[in-house]
């Protein structure tokens, strides 16, 4: 059988069928669409699943590398529980400075560490052992950051990477550019890793989920 492929409605589908997010969520969304990079917004679904995996896990430490404007790091700290702890890593002082007014407005401030610089310099600071981790940020450096966080991740820890399938371009050879290029070894890298499982879903622009073996 043939892959399915989803027509043009579908995000739309799924999102009207997924639970809406709070208000200061929704607000966040519409002022981060009215910024330059908008696309990199993870979205409602997205969110959705990433509170769901820190819920699902137990996260009680997760990292979320590229901040941007706070929606995975909101969205991870409102599925761990009152000790949960989220450290959220971007160098962007624009886009950290609105992840900052809304993280201050819903119920998951003291739960939320934003720390700006380069993101490899401090998770070479940090200890964890991280519970979830999420990668979202410049992918020609997709390898190093997870090169960095596995040793860091805990036994029964989740790796989650958005952008892994990038709008199909993975399957144009003819595409050269260096974030789809990134991305492709980035895929290839992982799938040869003996040291762990992986699974690429088609959730919006592609999430692979890598836990140790």
């Amino acid at each position: 059988m043939s892959p399915l492929r989803f027509s043009p409605g579908i995000d739309g589908y799924t999102e009207a069928h997924t639970t809406p997010v709070d208000r200061y969520v929704a607000e966040l969304h519409v002022e981060t669409r009215a910024m330059p990079g908008a696309g990199m917004l993870s979205g409602v679904v997205e969110g959705r699943f990433l509170e769901t995996l820190a819920y699902v896990t137990g996260a009680r430490l997760a990292l979320d590398i590229g901040t941007f404007t706070g929606n995975s790091a909101l969205s991870m700290a409102s599925g761990m529980g009152g000790d949960g702890r989220v450290i959220s890593l971007d160098r962007d002082e624009r886009a950290v400075a609105l992840a900052r007014k809304f993280i201050a407005r819903g119920p998951y401030a003291d739960r939320i560490e934003i720390r700006l610089g380069d993101a490899l310099e401090t998770i070479a600071s940090l200890d964890g052992p991280f519970d979830l981790v999420f990668i979202d940020a410049d992918k020609t450096n997709y390898v190093n950051y997870y090169e960095a966080v596995l040793p860091k991740l805990a036994d029964r820890g989740l790796i989650a990477v958005d952008n892994t399938l990038w709008g199909e371009q993975v399957l144009d050879d003819g595409d050269q550019s260096a974030d789809t290029v990134a991305i492709r070894d980035f895929n290839d890298h992982v799938v040869q890793d003996g040291r762990v499982v992986c699974v690429q879903l088609t959730i919006r622009d592609g999430v692979t989920l890598i836990r140790k073996r």
